[in-house]
């Protein structure tokens, strides 16, 4: 299932990912839900097999115990499957829970669409709690819902700060007092009690943001020596490195039928990622501001910077979905954790 954008609609500044149509701004969220081509619903459906092999000369067709299909109803897409307790949640949950911080003038929003084919779904709000650093590095305050109707997913609402001079999307440490994120898993209706619940796990926004600008004031104070930046990089991507070695060593060998040991182009890659935040470290937007420059905030810039806007062998929609969901989103997360170890 591809991770492609499948309908996506912005208002405002031009996301960073470049994806999506343009559309009027102050939409209430039910307007951008309908603008980014999302009203459309999702049921819970039995599955259904042969009761007897297909060459039989009679077969027909019997359910399938404790198993369902996850379906839009729209176009009857097959999205996931899913086992009996699975709880579909309707797109319109999300949006109307944007509409009750919108009413009360917290958020307006700016962005909503579908990725994997209908099989996740987002939408994203400004929120009032932006900072800056030294004088003129602007972080704005969003709030991010992810509604998956994939089996295993769960639906997340999250704090996603963005950096204005380079649109970074910075993934919050998990430790801010239990306030960056919230989940729910498909087993419960979204209610009112679920709704109260994420609302005082984020604190709606302020506490989280308040945090998060002291984490981040604190890294654009502290200096970073470039060996130590160095040992920080090749901390955050040794497992995908040694990942890529094994997969590598894997296929050389599979094909000659002996061990190659590590090749030129191999040692190319594995220090691809390190050598793309060290030059990213002094020359990507941002990277010369007083903030910025010589402090671990760079250092944290630079490898978010190479994971939203460098990763040359993913489409748009991959890279949106790995930042915001996925694997760079927790290299992300974990990049803040360690800045903050080393310059505390």
């Amino acid at each position: 299932m591809s991770h492609q954008v499948e309908t996506m609609a912005w208002t405002g500044d031009k996301p960073w990912h470049g994806l999506g149509v343009e559309v009027d701004g102050n939409l209430t969220p039910l307007q951008m839900q309908q603008a980014a081509q999302l009203d459309w619903t999702v049921s819970k459906r039995p599955s259904y097999t042969l009761d007897a092999p297909e060459w039989s000369e009679e077969v027909g067709l019997i359910q399938a115990e404790n198993t369902f299909h996850i379906v839009r109803d729209s176009d009857n897409r097959i999205l996931s499957h899913c086992g009996r307790d699975y709880v579909p949640i309707q797109n319109e949950d999300v949006f109307k829970f944007f509409k009750r911080f919108t009413e009360a003038g917290h958020m307006t929003m700016e962005t909503a669409g579908s990725l994997k084919d209908g099989g996740e779904v987002w939408g994203l709000a400004k929120i009032a709690e932006d900072f800056e650093l030294a004088g003129d590095d602007l972080i704005k305050g969003y709030l991010l819902i992810n509604q998956p109707h994939i089996v295993g997913r769960s639906m997340t609402i999250k704090l996603t700060p963005i950096r204005v001079v380079c649109n970074n999307t910075l993934t919050m440490a998990l430790g801010l007092n239990g306030t960056a994120s919230f989940r729910m898993p498909h087993v419960k209706e979204f209610g009112d009690d679920v709704i109260q619940a994420a609302e005082e796990a984020l604190g709606l926004s302020a506490s989280a943001m308040t945090e998060f600008r002291k984490q981040a004031t604190l890294l654009s104070q502290t200096k970073a020596k470039h060996s130590d930046v160095l040992e920080y990089v090749s901390e955050i991507y040794q497992p995908l490195m040694i990942a890529e070695y094994r997969k590598e060593q894997l296929l050389r060998s599979t094909a000659s039928g002996t061990h190659l040991g590590i090749q030129e182009p191999l040692k190319e890659k594995l220090n691809k990622f390190p050598s793309l935040v060290m030059d990213a470290l002094d020359h990507s937007p941002g990277a010369q501001l007083k903030s910025a420059k010589g402090t671990w905030w760079g250092a944290l810039n630079a490898v978010t910077y190479v994971e939203d806007h460098l990763r040359e062998s993913q489409t748009a929609g991959n890279a949106l979905h790995s930042a915001w969901f996925g694997a760079a989103a927790n290299r992300k997360s974990q990049a803040l954790s360690l800045a903050i170890q080393r310059a505390a």
